[in-house]
C-alpha cells in the first residue's frame, strides 16, 4: 500500500477492496481443479460435504452481527441473510439447496447434515469467523462479508462449467448456485454502502483491507484443508496407524 496517509475517495475504497479478488478461493488450485472438471467425484463430493459447514455456519454469523447492531433500519435489512440461508414460507433456503447440492453428487442427506465429513482444519477456520463476527464491532463484522463481491463469478462459473464437466451431476443441485447470482448481488449493494460510509480514515480503510484479508484467509484456509486430505490423500492422522 502507499506510504500517502490521505484517505481514498469512496471510488478508490471499493476499487482497493474489489482488487482482492486476487486473494479470491477461485484462484485455489482446489477450486482450478474443480473449474477444470479434474475433480473426482469423491473429491467433490468432499467438498460439497465441507463446505456445508460453512453455509450452516453462515445465518449464526448474522445473527451475531443483527445482535452487536443497534441500527434498526441497517437490522431490518440485514435479517434477510438469515432468511435466505435458513428458508422461510415459499422458500427452503440455502442451506436446504446445499442439502439437495448433496444429493445430486451422490450423498445422502445424513452423510451431509451429520458434518461427519468435515475436516478439522475446515471446522477451525469457519468457527474462527463465527467469533470474530460475534466479537467485533458490528461495521467491522458487516464489512467482512464483503467476499461476496466476488461470489458470483465462481457460481457462474460452476454453473456454466460443472453440467459438462460433471454430467452425472442431478440438475437440481444447481439450484443454490443459481439462488446466489441474485442474492449475492442484493447483499453487496448493502454490505458496500455500509462500508463506504463508515471507514472515513485512510488508518481505517486499511484496516478494512485486512479485515477483508482475513475473510478471504478463512476460504482460502478451507480450501487447503480439502486438498491436502482429498488431493494429496493426506487427511487428519493419515499417518497414524488406526
Amino acid at each position: 500500500m502507499s506510504s500517502d496517509n490521505k484517505a481514498w475517495t469512496k471510488e478508490q475504497f471499493e476499487a482497493e477492496l474489489r482488487g482482492m479478488e486476487s486473494h479470491y478461493h477461485i484462484h485455489h488450485p482446489y477450486h482450478t481443479l474443480m473449474n477444470e472438471g479434474k475433480l473426482t467425484k469423491a473429491q467433490l463430493q468432499g467438498w460439497v460435504a465441507n463446505r456445508f459447514y460453512y453455509q450452516v455456519c453462515i445465518p449464526i454469523k448474522d445473527a451475531n452481527i443483527l445482535a452487536n447492531c443497534p441500527d434498526r433500519e441497517t437490522r431490518a435489512k440485514w435479517i434477510q441473510r438469515i432468511m435466505d440461508h435458513d428458508g422461510h414460507p415459499g422458500d427452503p433456503g440455502g442451506i436446504e439447496a446445499w442439502i439437495q447440492l448433496g444429493i445430486a453428487v451422490g450423498l445422502t442427506r445424513e452423510d451431509i447434515t451429520s458434518l461427519k465429513y468435515v475436516l478439522p482444519g475446515v471446522r477451525f477456520a469457519v468457527d474462527a469467523y463465527v467469533n470474530f463476527a460475534r466479537r467485533a464491532e458490528w461495521h467491522e463484522a458487516a464489512s467482512s462479508s464483503l467476499t461476496e463481491l466476488f461470489a458470483p463469478k465462481i457460481h457462474q462459473q460452476r454453473l456454466d462449467n460443472w453440467p459438462e464437466h460433471y454430467p452425472w451431476v442431478d440438475q437440481e443441485g444447481y439450484i443454490y448456485f443459481r439462488k446466489r447470482l441474485t442474492e449475492a448481488r442484493r447483499d453487496v449493494e448493502h454490505g458496500l454502502a455500509i462500508t463506504l460510509d463508515w471507514y472515513k480514515t485512510r488508518e481505517q480503510q486499511e484496516r478494512m483491507i485486512q479485515i477483508l484479508k482475513f475473510k478471504l484467509d478463512v476460504l482460502w484456509t478451507m480450501a487447503d484443508a480439502m486438498y491436502m486430505a482429498y488431493i494429496h490423500e493426506m487427511p487428519p492422522y493419515f499417518n497414524i496407524e488406526k
